[in-house]
């Protein structure tokens, strides 16, 4: 069994934070646990680490099972579980991914189980894996499961695991509910780690006004008084943000989209390109709001409101965390009401009119149809294209490996030298597609 000191060693962590230390402890301990902690708090590595050291190394079927309400925080979750390298199978199920694939990756089970509510109640009446060593079941981010209507799929999965010793629940919401299905018991351990009078006093509000019904070309002076610092615009629906991103692009600005309705391809390379800096803007729905691997950045832009209270601080909860501070911006109509919710009076910010536009990028994506299926790793990566693509160690930047194919930083100015010359060049004897990532 992986020891705890060697797992902070493969996620290169010296320590954990107060929250995780209880929360692990806590959750090793007791059979009933709702962990409450803001996002980028490191809930994920919370419920993570004492799982760990609760599988058994000679089971032979799925011991754990984690729901989250999205692919994208699925696939985070199973990420970090690779990077503790415990030597326990993990595998990831969801909407969207192809069926017959993850039934053959669930022909040898894996210990650890991660998957959407819609998509491993599908897995459980096609009978792919087994449920009898079922144990501990987490619901990550429960409260935006029930939210996206899986509350039939959820309370299915609750009566299909008839020998569960162990629930855990985790949210980013304060005040949330635990559903009637899941039949908790009075010896619930609630761990609440939402300080909201912390979280205020980092986040500074602002105003910005536009003459316009039509906020386009506001935002498009805020993001030029942003510059080119990092920042996430909301939307609430899916063909504002395909409609802004397009006007911006037409203005010149660089932008990314991230929505429900785009394919999983597409919103995994956004998200990478908004990662690595290839885009230092981008537009999406609330789906962006939490459970995503994203960087701490200084700018959130509100270009809707949201209707509750609930997702207005989730999508603020990307800015100002931990010890940091953190900016989000209102973009109103002049005669638009600000809703109720809003206790804290923001400041009037003078955004200047048709400024300079915000520096492009610095950085390009690139992409690479081969990944770790194919034997493949970052060190490969930087040995091939420093010495078949002549790049120096400061012009490649962030190198995401994935199964079937990897994504890379380099700066834009190379880009057109890099492609030819290693167009025809093999990575470690084979050839592989090498573009430039759309």
């Amino acid at each position: 069994m992986p020891t705890i000191p060697s797992i902070l060693s493969s996620l290169d962590i010296a320590s954990l934070n107060a929250m995780q230390e209880t929360a692990s402890a806590t959750i090793a301990e007791k059979n009933e646990v709702l962990l409450l902690a803001p996002t980028g708090s490191g809930k994920t590595l919370a419920f993570l680490l004492p799982i760990s050291q609760l599988l058994k190394e000679n089971g032979k079927q799925v011991q754990c099972l984690v729901l989250t309400p999205s692919r994208e925080l699925a696939i985070q979750i199973e990420q970090v579980w690779k990077k503790m390298a415990t030597g326990f199978k993990v595998s990831c199920c969801y909407g969207g991914h192809d069926m017959q694939t993850e039934i053959q990756n669930l022909a040898e089970p894996p210990a650890l189980l991660i998957g959407t509510p819609g998509r491993i109640a599908d897995h459980i009446k096609r009978a792919t894996f087994s449920r009898e060593a079922v144990r501990t079941l987490v619901l990550d981010e429960f409260d935006k499961s029930l939210a996206l209507g899986f509350e039939e799929d959820m309370s299915y999965i609750f009566r299909s695991l008839e020998k569960l010793d162990k629930k855990i629940f985790v949210s980013a919401t304060a005040t949330v509910d635990i559903p009637a299905f899941a039949e908790v018991s009075d010896e619930l351990t609630v761990l609440n780690n939402m300080d909201e009078t912390k979280k205020e006093a980092a986040l500074t509000l602002q105003l910005v006004v536009s003459e316009e019904k039509d906020k386009v070309d506001r935002l498009v002076d805020l993001l030029a008084y942003i510059n080119s610092e990092p920042a996430i615009v909301f939307f609430n629906h899916r063909d504002a943000v395909e409609r802004a991103s397009t006007l911006l692009r037409e203005k010149g600005i660089e932008c990314g989209a991230f929505h429900g309705g785009m394919e999983q391809m597409q919103r995994e390379q956004a998200l990478i390109q908004f990662r690595n800096g290839s885009n230092r803007f981008l537009l999406a729905t609330d789906l962006a709001a939490r459970g995503l691997d994203i960087p701490e950045m200084k700018h959130v832009i509100h270009y809707h409101l949201p209707s509750t209270e609930a997702e207005f601080t989730h999508r603020n909860g990307r800015t100002a965390r931990m010890e940091e501070t953190g900016t989000a911006y209102l973009l109103v109509h002049t005669e638009e009401q600000l809703p109720g919710y809003i206790r804290q009076k923001p400041g009037e910010l003078e955004v200047p009119h048709h400024a300079k536009l915000p520096k492009p990028a610095e950085w390009v994506t690139v992409y690479i149809n081969g990944g770790k299926k194919d034997k493949l790793n970052k060190v490969d990566i930087v040995g091939f294209l420093s010495q078949k693509g002549r790049l120096e160690k400061h012009e490649i930047g962030l190198i995401i490996v994935n199964d079937r194919n990897a994504f890379v930083a380099v700066k834009k100015h190379k880009i057109k030298t890099l492609l030819p010359l290693v167009q025809n060049e093999k990575i470690k004897g084979t050839k592989y597609k090498i573009v430039v990532a759309r």
